[in-house]
């Protein structure tokens, strides 16, 4: 009976050594897990690891010791949904559906296309799991653009931007469903979840980095995940005041002799900082750093919105400009690598990517082909690795919306920013990262050049005019 029972047991153990094996070779055959971090309003110079000195970023300062950090990286856009779509669908501004941030009554923004295909497709084709936790903006309820039409198996969060400038919200979405947040009690007579909480119960990105770590805990490793965890934080609630930049306590900074939004901006990057902490935390508890690719980075440059001084906490750093600006300031921003075993750690990379770049370098990490149509991305996945890495011939953005810039270009050191009146300016970047000197009546030539490339990038779209 006892020989039974052993054998019984040792059968068991060497089923479950081959389930798990067989589950990490899927895993491995089929590419690593990807978690992308992405904050709202997060300038280039809010992070100790780019130069920060009066907010405290412990956790990513760390990451970026354990990583590869970034420091020539830029967002899709200088707005929150145009930079969203660049990241989704691997295309610049002058090519992709969605070029500003356009609202859809009673709630949400202008969507994605039902035929869009998302790195979230990419990764659900390859056979991820895939989730969105946080805010969306590409598309409201009902609508084509939904996170579980664009190819998120699981979304939990906002769909609408202008619901998110609420950390109390009366509710949130799971998937398609509306999620009552008892406790936050509101006067909300236009019936769209934007109303302001009263009852200060539930702080939105609390639950939703609860709810990041409760989804890395239900994994296993017989099928690896894409998580696209969408921050809101720092961007203001547009309320003002000392409510603007909303958080339930101010930590560290209650005695600082700072203004109220001051405080509450600095506590808010803190609070995210110690979120992500515990989230890296948890995938190596799992055993799982050297089968992760984490990234971390910010939709665009620091705001000026909710009484927030962008320049108190010099959140740009040694840039020009602030959101809906096209100077370096309010495109360049904060990204962060980490791959254990596969990253070296501590490195430093100067080269040129965008939020673009990541469909083709998902792309060469899963070993999927990427469509011809995507001539503007371009895989960093060399980078991470350390090993050749091919350049852009030029990067581009336009921006249609507030603001005096309507487009940008990037080729070499030079940058080209071509105004709303028709006017161009021209900047070195290698001598002139401070965009101080407009040189471009020195250089005429070159002017012509980036406006015909400029033109070139460009397609016409009916919602998006040339002013």
């Amino acid at each position: 009976m006892k020989k039974r029972v052993h054998l019984l047991l040792t059968s068991i153990l060497s089923w479950s050594l081959l389930t798990a094996w067989a589950g990490a070779l899927r895993a491995a055959e089929q590419g690593p897990n990807v978690l992308l971090i992405m904050t709202d309003d997060l300038g280039f110079g809010d992070l100790g690891c780019y130069g920060q000195k009066q907010i405290q970023t412990p956790e990513l300062d760390r990451m970026a010791r354990e990583g590869l950090r970034f420091t020539q990286f830029y967002a899709g856009s200088t707005v929150c949904a145009p930079s969203r779509c660049v990241l989704m669908t691997g295309m610049h501004t002058g090519h992709t559906e969605i070029r500003g941030n356009r609202e859809i009554q009673p709630m949400g923004q202008w969507p994605l296309a039902d035929e869009t295909l998302t790195v979230a497709e990419c990764f659900k084709r390859a056979g991820y799991d895939t989730a969105l936790i946080g805010k969306w903006g590409l598309g409201g309820p009902g609508s084509t653009g939904h996170p579980n039409r664009q190819g998120f198996d699981y979304f939990f969060g906002y769909l609408c931007q202008r619901h998110a400038h609420n950390y109390y919200p009366e509710f949130l979405f799971r998937n398609d469903q509306l999620v009552p947040l008892e406790g936050n009690i509101v006067n909300n007579e236009r019936g769209d979840g934007a109303g302001y909480a009263t009852g200060r119960a539930l702080y939105s990105h609390d639950l939703c980095a609860t709810e990041a770590l409760q989804f890395i805990d239900q994994q296993n490793a017989s099928k690896p995940f894409f998580l696209f965890l969408s921050l809101t934080i720092p961007h203001a609630n547009n309320e003002g005041g000392s409510r603007g930049m909303e958080v339930p306590d101010l930590g560290d900074y209650a005695d600082k002799d700072w203004p109220t939004a001051q405080r509450g901006h600095a506590a808010m990057i803190s609070r995210m900082d110690a979120d992500v902490g515990r989230i890296l935390s948890a995938i190596d508890q799992k055993g799982w750093g050297d089968d992760t690719l984490v990234l971390f980075t910010s939709d665009n440059g620091p705001h000026r919105e909710g009484g927030n001084d962008p320049f108190f906490h010099d959140s740009n750093g040694p840039l020009k400009g602030i959101k809906r600006d096209l100077y370096e300031g309010g495109i360049r921003v904060p990204m962060i690598a980490r791959w254990t075993g596969h990253i070296e750690a501590g490195t430093l990379s100067d080269h040129v990517g965008y939020f673009g770049d990541v469909m083709a370098t998902m792309a060469e990490l899963m070993d999927e082909p990427l469509p011809h149509r995507y001539p503007d991305s371009l895989s960093f996945l060399p980078t991470l690795l350390g090993k050749p890495q091919p350049q852009h011939p030029y990067l581009y953005w336009e921006f249609h919306g507030g603001g005096q810039h309507f487009a940008a270009i990037r080729q070499g050191d030079w940058k080209g920013i071509q105004r709303r009146d028709r006017t161009f300016e021209l900047y070195h970047l290698g001598n002139d990262l401070g965009e101080e000197r407009n040189v471009a009546k020195d250089h005429l030539t070159r002017v012509a050049g980036l406006r015909r490339l400029m033109d070139a990038a460009h397609t016409d779209h009916p919602l998006w005019k040339v002013p």
